[in-house]
């Protein structure tokens, strides 16, 4: 800084332009942040932040000299007599600025008569932006903060972070006694505000295995609203300032480490990025983990180690703040008038349910784990909530050494209850989780990188077992109300304990069940519980993994599916396990589409209870025609129709679909010289074409790779006529129905052809099953994800003019695994050679 000082002066001295000048500055800062070592500097948390701030504010005073030293020359006043106060806000203002974030500033002047103040200061803001800084700016006469901040909450909570950076101390202390008149007005009103602002931004950023560690939950913005709630209602520029009289030392010593690694993450973040970087993307993990000095190890690979501790160092803040959130603001959103009301509430001493919420003191005496147990044993079933007051007095508990015989008894009647949800995310956030349950000490704050679940295994579970009390289909309501209260519990254990095997580097299948069994046996579970449940552990994605990857009217793979399960009874238990599991992972991914596959296994496995007879192809087919001969719009119709409809070639029409479904089909194929098609678009696209007139697969589908399709089934019918159904995993907007529309048309065009791009599959992961059923064989393929990749498979088959009669296409992990059934009298079987080397032609180029 002195060495740019010197130039600034020789500069100045040579009568050098603006220009000129505002070079040098703006090369000396890209320097500064460039030559920032990225291995040791970056790694620091705090430390870092305030060195940062210091060089900022130094670069800052000089270009404010230098603008003043421009405007006055020789005649300078001391900058202290000038009415301007530089005043750092926000992130700037506490001293906590990484290296690519906002400068936020004020401008604080007091407009004197005898001063160019307008032109000092647009220079100043105008010399900063072209030294490259991301300066945020608020210019305001001191007479006009009173009245600033009430047009806008983010103002008044920014400001509350003021430090002087340079300028007049007599404005800056006229400055301070604004600041502490305004810290005292509508104090409530301040603080619902920011509550209500606070839950949306955690509603918009809640925790994720991507986490946003400024916005997001337990991220910098959560320690500042404790800031800004401690500042407004205690007068403290410094939480520690509370320690005794809010929290404990070591309560506070845990939440600073915590926050200590949350800024040396966003030190990295920002380092690695080269740019204002506060969300951990997979991306960047692997270069961001080696900065803050993990390293592989047997067990757990350096990101993984680093995403388990930045779980847990957002858990630790975000717990702390909100218990401390909620402390600090009881005294000012407190009514006198509610207490009568309070009293009528009261549940138990100490203890008050409010619209189904459980309330105490904050200063409630914490009790023994056993007790603590039993009262949470005999809590009302209408509790379905806990505030944070009792979520502080249950972190407290007074933990035993051991688990004796009696608590755990206690833990069996908790696990045992029909509301668990509430309590156990009650006992996740108090801390107690692993305390409670040993057997989940490595699912706590367990990564998931699968690019599927969004969630890390412990929050994962929680959710898990949420959705398996609150059931939102009705058709699986309906069967989980038909189990016993033992089968309901043992579908709550398995939703909640099906990934506890995870975190180890065996299959978690086999290592869950294991755990399962140990765990409940030491609580003093029945035999018979434990023994169902633990098969269900073991087995508990099976039933999404054969909906969404096998041929599930395939009489081979629903005896394999069944005899893995066993009983009818444990088939509706994983069902509603298979339900919950799915919608944990998040919003919409338990949708239409995996909602009907799950649903067709579940009634094409029942019949294997009661006769395996009834899975055989000809029995079902022979069942289906009965049906359809039993329905009134059948009998009217002409005999020879009739016979056309009991002959239709496709097996997998009477396996597939309902008997009124096929007879609509077939009466809409009598009259059709070309083609009919109709699209619906409610929960998902799906398009129906019955066609006499030969179809472009090829083209229909490589037009359509812009659209996720989730299966596709082809019927052939009487007369040279087939019916198509192709189903996509999304809706889409009304006004593209018409482009798909044009699509379809235009796919009747056997000259019209699509550019379609050459996938890489490999040919180990093309598997061919030629005796998949007696007319059928099966081609299961396992590729990358890739646009028009089912179209190109499409396009070779047409070409061979081999048949497919359905497709099931499933995309997981960033993989495509799709099944395909092929018509076996024609050329498949004795051209399958050729159509593989075709299909894996772009491995070859790769």
């Amino acid at each position: 800084m002195i060495e740019l000082n010197l130039q600034v002066e020789e500069l100045i001295s040579k009568n050098a332009t603006d220009f000129q000048i505002s070079k040098v500055f703006k090369n000396y800062y890209k320097n500064y942040l460039e030559s920032i070592d990225t291995r040791v500097e970056t790694t620091g948390g705090k430390d870092f932040f305030i060195k940062h701030t210091k060089h900022t504010d130094k670069f800052l005073i000089l270009l404010y000299k230098y603008i003043l030293r421009k405007n006055f020359s020789s005649h300078q006043p001391m900058s202290t007599s000038i009415p301007i106060s530089l005043v750092a806000l926000g992130s700037y203002g506490r001293e906590q600025l990484c290296i690519y974030s906002d400068i936020d500033i004020m401008i604080l002047y007091e407009n004197i008569k005898g001063y160019n103040l307008k032109v000092i200061m647009e220079e100043f803001i105008t010399l900063a932006w072209d030294c490259g800084l991301k300066l945020g700016s608020r210019v305001h006469e001191l007479k006009e903060i009173s009245e600033a901040v009430k047009e806008d909450i983010t103002i008044k909570s920014s400001i509350l972070e003021s430090r002087l950076i340079y300028g007049s101390k007599i404005l800056w202390f006229g400055y301070e006694n604004v600041l502490n008149r305004i810290r005292k007005t509508n104090q409530k009103e301040f603080v619902l505000d920011k509550l209500e602002e606070h839950k949306e931004r955690l509603l918009k950023y809640p925790l994720r295995m991507e986490p946003n560690i400024k916005d997001g939950y337990g991220g910098i913005r959560e320690s500042n609203m404790m800031y800004w709630m401690a500042n407004i209602l205690y007068g403290v520029t410094n939480t520690k300032d509370l320690i005794g009289k809010q929290f404990t030392e070591e309560e506070y010593k845990k939440y600073r480490q915590a926050l200590e690694f949350i800024f040396q993450v966003r030190n990295a973040l920002h380092n690695i990025a080269r740019k204002k970087q506060d969300q951990v993307t997979f991306d960047i993990l692997p270069d961001l983990s080696t900065k803050l000095g993990f390293v592989n190890k047997p067990r757990h690979t350096k990101d993984r180690q680093c995403m388990s501790k930045l779980l847990s160092t957002l858990h630790i803040i975000h717990n702390f703040t909100a218990t401390m959130v909620k402390k600090f603001t009881r005294q000012v959103l407190f009514e006198a008038s509610n207490i009568p009301k309070l009293k009528e509430l009261r549940y138990k001493k100490n203890l008050y349910i409010i619209d189904n919420k459980l309330f105490c003191s904050f200063n409630t005496t914490p009790q023994t784990l056993n007790n603590l147990i039993k009262e949470l044993i005999d809590i009302p079933t209408n509790i379905k909530e806990f505030d944070r007051s009792y979520i502080y007095y249950v972190s407290r508990a007074k933990l035993p050494k051991i688990q004796g015989k009696d608590l755990k008894k206690n833990v069996k009647a908790l696990l045992s209850k029909p509301n668990l949800y509430p309590i156990m995310k009650l006992i996740y956030n108090a801390g107690l989780f692993q305390t409670i349950l040993p057997s989940t000490k490595k699912i706590i704050d367990q990564p998931q990188f699968d690019g599927y679940h969004k969630h890390p295994v412990d929050v994962h579970s929680i959710n898990a077992l949420k959705f398996s009390e609150k059931i939102k289909k009705d058709e699986i309501k309906t069967i989980y109300e038909e189990l016993t209260n033992e089968q309901k519990l043992i579908v709550r254990l398995v939703s909640f304990f099906h990934d506890i095997g995870k975190g180890r580097t065996e299959d978690h299948h086999i290592v869950g069940e294991k755990l399962f069994k140990s765990m409940l046996k030491s609580f003093y579970f029945d035999e018979e519980i434990i023994k169902i449940g633990a098969r269900l552990v073991r087995y508990h994605n099976m039933m999404s993994y054969i909906a969404t990857r096998e041929d599930i009217y395939s009489e081979k793979t629903i005896l394999n599916f069944t005899g893995l399960i066993k009983t009818k009874e444990s088939l509706k238990m994983l069902y509603v396990i298979t339900y919950a599991d799915i919608s944990a992972v998040g919003e919409n991914i338990f949708n239409s589409s995996t909602s009907s596959l799950l649903r067709q296994l579940y009634t094409q496995s029942l019949p294997a209870f009661e006769n395996e007879d009834l899975l055989k192809e000809s029995t079902r087919r022979i069942a289906k025609q009965n049906t359809i001969k039993n329905l009134e719009r059948y009998k009217k119709l002409p005999i020879m129709l009739q016979k056309k409809i009991m002959y239709i070639a496709s097996n997998q029409i009477f396996l597939r679909l309902k008997a009124e479904d096929i007879l609509d089909i077939a009466i809409k194929a009598k009259d059709i010289d070309t083609y009919i098609y109709k699209i619906t678009n409610d929960s998902q696209l799906t398009i129906r074409i019955i066609r006499k007139s030969p179809l472009n697969l090829g083209y229909l589908l490589g037009k359509l790779e812009f659209l996720n399709i989730a299966s596709m089934n082809i019927f052939k019918l009487y007369d040279n006529k087939k019916a198509f159904e192709i189903s996509f995993s999304e809706k889409i907007d009304k006004e593209d129905i018409y482009f798909i529309e044009e699509i379809i048309k235009d796919s009747f065009d056997m000259n019209k052809t699509t550019n379609l791009l050459t996938p890489i599959i490999k040919k180990e992961n093309i598997k061919i099953d030629t005796n998949h059923t007696t007319y059928l064989a099966s081609m299961h393929i396992v590729a990358k994800d890739q646009k028009g990749l089912f179209a190109y498979i499409a396009k070779i088959f047409d070409d061979f003019n081999v048949e497919i009669e359905s497709a099931k296409l499933h995309t997981s992990k960033g993989y495509a695994k799709d099944l395909l059934l092929i018509e076996k009298n024609g050329c498949f079987c004795s051209m399958q050679d050729d159509i593989v080397n075709l299909m894996c032609i772009g491995n070859k180029t790769e």
